[in-house]
């Protein structure tokens, strides 16, 4: 199947300016990991690990702050084997923050900001989460890319029952330039 895979230039011009979107420092672990802490469905991991992804991942991942404080946290990093390819392992969300289109508005700085080295996107959902398939399937449609989902992590061959089955999400080919 083709695919239009034309480049597009994405527009985060927002009248939202009191928003900050970076990159995430050594020093914002602790504030990711209460961030996530607050939203719920959402696995909390140690605060290592988001340390390790405010560090170690800076450059694949984004912060929204707002007055000083973390309102907004997506960690992804190069799949090692496919280093065009982008996966999104969390994106997190502060209620209030919520409605604004702000998981969106992160991503597609995000992707901008890593520009054309990367055309595909990865990420698990569960079946339930209908926020996060919202999220993902605009934007396949602003990327103007196929978005395809298989099996990743069945809920009993993978997670003993513990925990619900994670489609994996593949957003792509697409092409990104940087708005100057």
């Amino acid at each position: 199947m083709d695919y239009d895979t034309s480049i597009l230039t994405i527009d985060t011009n927002t009248d939202q300016s009191n928003i900050l979107f970076r990159e995430p420092k050594d020093t914002d672990g602790s504030a990711v990991f209460e961030l996530i802490n607050r939203c719920k469905p959402l696995d909390v991991n140690s605060m290592y690990c988001n340390l390790l992804q405010c560090s170690h991942f800076a450059q694949t991942s984004i912060a929204a702050e707002r007055s000083g404080e973390i309102i907004g946290f997506i960690s992804g990093y190069r799949l090692p084997q496919q280093p065009d390819t982008l996966f999104v392992w969390q994106v997190a969300v502060d209620a209030s923050a919520r409605g604004m289109g702000l998981a969106s508005r992160m991503l597609t700085t995000l992707l901008q900001r890593l520009g054309g080295d990367i055309r595909h996107l990865h990420t698990s959902i569960t079946a339930s989460n209908e926020a996060s398939w919202n999220t993902f399937r605009r934007l396949a449609e602003t990327l103007n890319a196929p978005l395809n989902s298989s099996m990743m992590f069945d809920r009993e061959r993978h997670f003993g029952g513990a925990h619900d089955s994670e489609s994996l999400v593949h957003i792509g080919p697409f092409n990104i330039t940087s708005q100057e």
